[in-house]
């Protein structure tokens, strides 16, 4: 199943981009068949939990996923995702890797930006206490923002004689410019549709520009901003300054070395956790609440036993979740991912090989208002299509668009 769309991670040094990647590619306290984690020493594999569709044809004990798991109609789908590496101000003018950092970050759908919310590292990454984590959000952007506005502006007199002569559109202009950002001609219109600009391109001014700029950036690079650390004590002040600086639907609070702890302890037979949410059982729990087994758990030392407590506290009770299973949900809800099912047969659910019994064994996700044609083209490539099915075996038409729950069973029904 192809794998794209593509998620950046980008974060200063120590902010915990490492932990939090490696967070979302853990799938060792998870059942089922998880053949990869690592693409090459940039791309890595992370898992998306969605609600799948065997739930709502109560097929949830038959769902064996190829790729991923699913545990009571909750499945984890495959989501490649970049490390994007360099992160330091001034990247834009080539300080640190800021070339190779800004040339990886193009090749992303979505951002995900994890600060340090403690204060405790600098805009390097160095020990300080009392840093401003609000800086490093705002740097974030101008850095994206002073790239994307170097490149246009350095041509800017040419693209506007070749824009008059040529007498294109003003989306046909920008999309030449831009497409080396990974920009469509969609990305470009739903930008000037945004801003409403009356004025001819020709006649835009730098301020114009700079509008544009801005609003490209937004919708080319929607960034999750992953406040990182949230145990800390001062991360309280600083989460309240940035809720008030920033959309909250951009935000999610997370601890990324706890849940890489909890995953951890989970693997080794320790506790009972469920990726997410707040519900961890010890062995003491279970025995407490009625099993006298302890549901088949190991003792836990002192120091352990102590550290979950903490957490428990100052983390899951608190914020509900390490946080880190919401960050990867919310850039796909930026994004609008819709997962769709390829299925073999539309009314079995079944992929038609000799294991037919199980069902839903594949799942991709494509962006928002994507046609079954474009799914089509992404399943099954250039393969000749002579009609689609839906549940039922009722045909379906390319150009209706997929929504959970609506035209997301597909079977692909191969001839000319």
């Amino acid at each position: 199943m192809p794998r794209d769309p593509l998620i950046g991670l980008v974060g200063k040094p120590s902010a915990g981009k490492s932990s939090t990647l490696n967070s979302l590619t853990d799938a060792s306290s998870k059942v089922g068949n998880f053949p990869f984690t690592t693409i090459d020493p940039q791309r890595a594999i992370g898992y998306l939990q969605i609600d799948c569709a065997c739930a709502r044809y109560g097929l949830s004990d038959r769902c064996k996923p190829n790729y991923g798991a699913c545990v009571n109609g909750r499945r984890s789908v495959p989501i490649e995702l970049l490390d994007v590496a360099g992160l330091v101000p001034g990247a834009h003018q080539g300080k640190g890797l800021g070339n190779k950092f800004l040339d990886d970050l193009r090749h992303a759908d979505a951002l995900i930006h994890v600060v340090d919310v403690s204060g405790t590292t600098d805009a390097e990454g160095k020990n300080t206490r009392g840093y401003d984590p609000s800086v490093d959000i705002a740097w974030l952007r101008s850095e994206i923002v002073a790239w994307i506005r170097g490149n246009l502006m350095e041509k800017w007199g040419s693209i506007k004689r070749r824009h008059v002569a040529a007498k294109a559109t003003a989306v046909e202009t920008l999309q030449n410019q831009f497409s080396g950002y990974g920009s469509t001609s969609a990305v470009v219109a739903r930008t000037l549709d945004k801003l409403g600009l009356k004025e001819p391109l020709e006649e835009w001014s730098e301020e114009t520009i700079d509008r544009v700029v801005n609003a490209f950036t937004d919708e080319k690079f929607p960034t999750v901003i992953a406040l990182n650390k949230i145990d800390h004590p001062d991360a309280d002040k600083n989460i309240a300054k940035i809720a008030k600086m920033q959309d909250p639907n951009t935000i999610v609070l997370c601890s990324a070395i706890s849940e890489i702890f909890l995953r951890k302890m989970a693997k080794q037979g320790y506790i009972r956790y469920t990726e997410g949410s707040e519900f961890v059982d010890t062995r003491e729990d279970l025995i407490a609440a009625g099993d006298p087994d302890g549901g088949g758990l190991k003792e836990l030392d002192e120091k352990n036993r102590n550290r979950i407590e903490n957490l428990k506290d100052m983390v899951l009770y608190r914020f509900g979740s390490t946080g880190v299973v919401q960050v990867l949900s919310k850039a796909a809800e930026m994004l609008g991912l819709v997962p769709v099912f390829p299925v073999r047969n539309t009314t079995t659910f079944g992929s038609g090989a000799g294991d037919s019994k199980y069902v839903f064994r594949d799942c991709v996700l494509v962006k928002k208002n994507s046609t079954v044609a474009d799914v089509a083209r992404k399943v099954m490539g250039d393969a000749p299509i002579a009609y689609i099915e839906g549940p039922g075996g009722i045909r379906v038409a390319e150009d209706q668009v997929v929504a959970v729950g609506k035209n997301d069973i597909l079977s692909f029904k191969i001839g000319k």
